[in-house]
């Protein structure tokens, strides 16, 4: 594999490497997204129980139930279990996080046709961390791994990124109150508001099994999905372990391979310490509904 994804990811924010995955190995995965998915129906209503949710809405689009994002799903399926912390991931992490490595994000997103909601304002990753105090070094040492499972391109509202940014800090991209899927999908005026040439975003196209790595920095997003394909995208967040004394869940230590223990670790969300579940959200899917945490989750 090389080490060239290192150059260019902290030299442009953001890095793909083709064909991480064979095809037989993406088409397990695809697999078991689909029973993932079902899981997630088995539910009349957004569910948490600690790290494991899953969003279940009424799309006001298609006028079917959806699950539009599920987290860490990998407590109960083994083979994304096993994907997480799976030698190749380990020889894509190690040469930028060394040998001790905790997971933060553990998360499926389905776009799918015909969704209102099928889109994401560019925005950074480090927004979603609400207690950076918890972390060290989150502008370099925790990168996010998105694994297309299937062909992803505009059509179906494929990953945009914007390289080089990710060197500025923090912009407050998409802090306007409505959450990073409210608000104009023509996104250059509140680009250039932060110094970015809209010219300057990179649509990306990915073949199944293609990998990409991002900041948490890096500006990011997506446009709708006005194909009739979905589009699922795996992402998994990981953090240098000395980084990260208190929080996540061990994927690698020594460079050996950890499964998950007797219980869940709480990673991000700090109202689970008090609150782990399980319990349901009954939420409307309205512009008025997705400013809180619930959309803040989606990456």
């Amino acid at each position: 594999m090389g080490n060239k994804h290192v150059v260019e990811l902290r030299e442009n924010g953001y890095a793909v490497i083709r064909g991480f995955l064979n095809r037989d190995e993406v088409a397990e995965l695809r697999r078991e997204s689909e029973r993932v998915y079902a899981e997630g129906l088995k539910h009349h209503a957004t569910y948490r129980d600690r790290n494991l949710y899953f969003e279940v809405i009424n799309d006001p689009g298609s006028g079917k139930r959806a699950v539009p994002q599920a987290h860490w799903f990998s407590w109960i399926n083994p083979v994304f279990e096993a994907h997480r912390r799976s030698q190749k991931t380990f020889d894509v992490l190690a040469p930028l996080l060394g040998p001790d490595i905790k997971q933060i994000a553990n998360q499926l997103h389905w776009k799918a046709p015909g969704g209102k909601y099928t889109y994401y304002r560019m925005h950074q990753d480090v927004r979603f961390r609400q207690r950076p105090d918890l972390f060290a070094n989150l502008d370099r040492n925790s990168l996010n791994l998105g694994l297309a499972l299937n062909r992803q391109d505009a059509s179906n509202g494929a990953l945009k990124v914007v390289p080089g940014h990710h060197k500025r800090g923090y912009l407050n991209l998409a802090e306007d109150g409505g959450g990073i899927m409210v608000g104009s999908m023509e996104q250059g005026s509140e680009l250039k508001a932060v110094g970015v040439d809209p010219s300057e975003v990179v649509q990306l196209e990915m073949e199944p099994g293609d990998l990409a790595i991002w900041t948490l920095y890096t500006i990011h997003g997506s446009g709708p999905n006005v194909s009739t394909e979905p589009r699922i995208l795996l992402i998994d967040n990981y953090v240098r372990a000395e980084d990260s004394p208190e929080r996540g869940e061990w994927a690698f230590r020594d460079g050996r391979s950890v499964p998950l223990g007797p219980e869940p670790e709480i990673c991000k969300y700090e109202a689970l310490r008090e609150n782990p579940g399980p319990f349901y959200v009954e939420e409307k899917w309205t512009d008025e509904a997705k400013g809180g945490e619930k959309m803040k989750a989606a990456g």
